[in-house]
């Protein structure tokens, strides 16, 4: 061997000390990490909480012990000004002579930072999916002024309902289906209020996500407006209610739906008004985005992300008995998980050589907030950031076959992904959801929009095995009843296996990155394609 292929050897680490690294990732130390995160001591991980306090405590201690530095100059932490508004419970909302009762038949907020905000006499009109798609040929508020109305609208988008492929992305929800970009269209178009309605199908969650997510307090940005070019009253009813308001309004909520879904479409609602008082507690806080950087040895100005929320949903202390909304596999699990992945890489003989940085982001269930503020104001320039890799509520039902790659097409990260699940013995499968429309509902998203190419994947539907899959059958009811419920909490019961390999798996797309001067690009099909 010559003098400079000695170098060039030394410079890589062997297959040896790669699957030491590789295989030092594992379920006790994940779970022990778990434990803590979502104790009750930690209440829940509320953003401007003890529960924030005591998880960005622990981070810091983590990752100080395996050796990475701050990732925000001297600082781990990168301050997220926000602001709590938490309405009152006391609130009814009357509409045709009935008054709705809060989290039975209704939710309603606001996003304005005011004490006060409502709804007195506001005239109710269906916008359809309140979509506004110029690409798509579609505007549900076309030639409609709605100054000083409330629209009402329904979940998802268009391709749900049809299933036809042609239009929008067919079952696969968009952007355009999230609640988010409904209240943000109705805020654009002068609305007074918005309301939701919520079916289980096609929002992907049931009406008791609505009311534990959507009561309470409430995050968002503080803003020199104070919000007032949003809508005064946002909120969701039931589709129970609605088949009544429907009928009131002399109109078939199922013939209204299916009109809805074949093109552009709004009707009034009759001589229905709606109105509402929200009463708001205001506070003004800081919460924080955790970041931690491995620097590399050659090009450390060029980094590859990982990613998770710490945050959870806090404690309801009007609630009888347990209060906690634990968090445990969302997200204690991808929070756990940035830990074993980062001391894998700190076990490499030969370290990276681009830099790995590990940012824990807050506010992600008040609307992906601690990731948009990152995007707004990142640490690292979008230019020096090579990929993003997203984790969040990791598989705790055990080994599968499959990995589910939400967003499977949208760049090259893909082909990283399938090589390291196929070394495992397993392959690609697409989401497994596609009308939830996970690829705009989690942290990645923040860092596609400009222009990172950002990863999201898990375990997928198919068990490894036979013991796998009855494992499953018992234990998947539980998962399915405990998101963003009291009992998401850890139990004895979870097989971390899978989750596990996953994170290898991640691991190993990080690592080939780390020593390469490729940058993944989006795929030509891809909304977020670099220009």
């Amino acid at each position: 061997m010559t003098a400079e292929m000695a170098a060039k050897a030394a410079m890589i680490n062997s297959p040896e000390v790669f699957n030491q690294s590789y295989n030092s990732i594992n379920g006790e130390q994940l779970a022990e990490h778990v434990k803590v995160l979502a104790s009750d001591k930690f209440a829940g991980r509320a953003p401007s909480s003890i529960g924030e306090t005591l998880t960005l405590e622990y981070l810091t201690e983590q990752f100080k012990a395996l050796g990475l530095v701050p990732g925000n100059g001297d600082s781990f932490l990168q301050q997220v000004p926000l602001v709590s508004i938490e309405a009152s419970t006391d609130m009814a909302l009357s509409i045709g002579g009935k008054d709705y009762k809060f989290k039975e038949d209704m939710v309603m907020s606001s996003s304005r930072i005011t004490e006060l905000s409502e709804l007195k006499d506001s005239e109710l009109v269906f916008v359809g999916y309140g979509v506004n798609a110029p690409e798509y040929n579609w505007n549900d508020y076309e030639g409609l002024d709605v100054k000083g109305k409330t629209v009402v609208m329904l979940v998802n988008d268009p391709g749900f309902a049809t299933k036809n492929p042609e239009l929008f992305n067919g079952e696969a929800m968009t952007y355009y289906g999230r609640w988010t970009y409904k209240y943000e269209e109705a805020s654009r178009q002068g609305a007074e209020g918005a309301i939701i309605i919520h079916e289980t199908a096609p929002a992907s969650y049931g009406w008791n996500v609505v009311k534990n997510s959507w009561t309470g307090a409430q995050f968002g940005f503080q803003r020199d407006d104070n919000n007032m070019g949003r809508i005064a009253v946002e909120g969701w009813i039931t589709s129970e209610v609605a088949t009544e308001l429907f009928n009131k309004a002399g109109l078939n909520f199922a013939e209204a739906k299916m009109a809805a879904a074949k093109g552009s479409y709004h009707v009034d609602m009759g001589d229905l008004t709606a109105s509402v008082t929200v009463k708001n507690t205001i506070k003004k806080s800081v919460s924080n985005n955790f970041i931690a950087t491995l620097p590399g040895t050659k090009k450390s100005d060029e980094h590859i992300i990982y990613s998770a929320h710490w945050d959870h949903l806090g404690t309801d202390t009007a609630l009888d008995g347990d209060q906690i909304y634990n968090g445990a596999v969302d997200n204690a699990t991808g929070t756990a998980a940035l830990i074993e992945v980062a001391e894998a890489f700190t076990k490499l003989d030969v370290k990276p050589e681009r830099s790995i940085t590990f940012l824990a982001v807050t506010a992600e269930e008040q609307g992906l907030l601690g990731s948009k503020f990152y995007a707004a104001n990142p640490v690292i320039p979008a230019n020096k950031t090579v990929a993003n890799i997203n984790m969040d509520a990791l598989g705790v039902n055990g080994k599968s076959a499959d990995v589910a790659v939400y967003g499977l097409g949208q760049s090259e990260l893909d082909n990283y992904l399938t090589k390291a699940a196929e070394k495992q013995g397993r392959v690609i499968s697409g989401d497994p959801r596609p009308a939830a429309g996970i690829y705009y509902r989690s942290d990645h998203f923040a860092f596609a929009n400009i222009g990172i190419p950002a990863l999201y994947a898990k375990s997928g539907a198919q068990p490894a095995d036979e013991a796998t899959a009855k494992l499953r059958e018992m234990l998947d009811p539980k998962l399915k009843k405990c998101y963003h419920n009291l009992c998401d909490e850890y139990s004895d019961e979870w097989d971390l296996s899978g989750a596990v390999q996953d994170m290898q798996a991640f691991f190993e797309v990080g690592y080939e990155l780390s020593s390469e001067n490729v940058w993944p690009k989006w795929s030509e099909s891809s909304e977020f394609k670099r220009q």
